[in-house]
């Protein structure tokens, strides 16, 4: 017997502007049945688990202890500086010289996410 894993739960201040954030961010739709105001929503991933929104009255205090990472169809470097332009805050940078590494980002809530390279990135690498 085994567990299922449902949904990654994110605590937030506003539920349905953060869903629409992460909408934006992996193209997938927000629950049909969520309105603004709502205090829970989810995005409905294509694959895997749904992002689930859960508002609550504390703010976020200390770094995340789960995070998301993030594989973009582009390189990392455009979707970053997309990521950025949607509303996301650049947190630091662990991208070298060599083309390795990835880029930490926070949500519009603060909550940190990983942007890591593309597979057309990883191929450059080893061609």
């Amino acid at each position: 017997m085994v567990s299922v894993l449902q949904n990654v739960a994110i605590d937030c201040a506003n539920a349905y502007e953060l869903a629409r954030f992460w909408s934006s961010v992996t193209g997938c739709p927000v629950h049909p049945d969520v309105r603004p105001g709502d205090r829970e929503t989810q995005v409905l991933l294509a694959e895997g688990p749904e992002l689930y929104f859960n508002q609550v009255p504390e703010a976020k205090t200390t770094k995340n202890r789960i995070h998301l990472c993030l594989r973009p169809e582009t390189s990392r470097d455009q979707e970053v500086d997309r990521l950025l332009s949607l509303g996301a805050t650049f947190v630091a940078d662990h991208r070298n010289p060599d083309g390795s590494g990835w880029a930490i980002l926070a949500d519009p809530e603060g909550n940190e996410f990983c942007v890591l390279r593309s597979e057309s990135d990883r191929a450059a690498m080893n061609s």
